[in-house]
């Protein structure tokens, strides 16, 4: 029998030269198309955030959505939304950051957060780091702290693991490049 990191591996898609020529994209919506395997992810992710035992979870914008939905419904806590500069109303705080083919910016409502939580980040990729640490950042801002991150992909062969070690020890991926 195959483990869930074999078959998650199998059924992503690697899309060559995306979103620029040289980068070999990891494409994760095809994990979607298989709901038996969707939901065996969303346990997997589920069963090790609740080693951590989170207070809420910070999904990132827009794949951390997909599964940070239901880990945060499972374990009964809230999931703040960390999305892109401007999608978000009311008041926010934001961290700018580089990434692995330009820069962005990230914000989160400045209230969502209790200050004090212990919070699980969650998103689909981890490749440089830099959305995982400006995340960390925006999360220590609002008077956090950073318990965990997860992830369906590392790209270990790129600095991400290291950078975001700073913030914690409890770091979980599905699979590793």
């Amino acid at each position: 029998m195959s483990t869930l990191a074999s078959r998650v591996k199998e059924a992503i898609r690697e899309i060559p030269n995306f979103p620029i020529e040289g980068v070999n994209f990891k494409d994760i919506t095809s994990l979607l198309l298989d709901a038996s395997l969707s939901k065996e992810i969303s346990d997997k992710f589920i069963e090790e955030a609740r080693k951590i035992k989170p207070d809420a979870l910070c999904a990132i914008d827009s794949r951390g959505f997909i599964y940070g939905t239901s880990i945060a419904q499972a374990l009964d806590i809230p999931m703040i939304l960390i999305r892109k500069k401007g999608k978000l109303p009311g008041q926010t705080i934001s961290h700018s950051y580089d990434l692995e083919y330009g820069s962005a910016t990230i914000e989160m409502h400045e209230d969502d957060l209790p200050k004090g939580s212990r919070v699980l980040i969650h998103d689909d990729l981890l490749a440089t780091g830099g959305t995982a640490t400006a995340s960390a950042q925006l999360i220590k801002a609002a008077g956090s702290e950073v318990a965990g991150f997860s992830f369906i992909i590392n790209l270990s062969f790129l600095p991400g693991y290291e950078k975001i070690s700073s913030f914690t020890s409890e770091i979980f991926s599905l699979v590793e490049y």
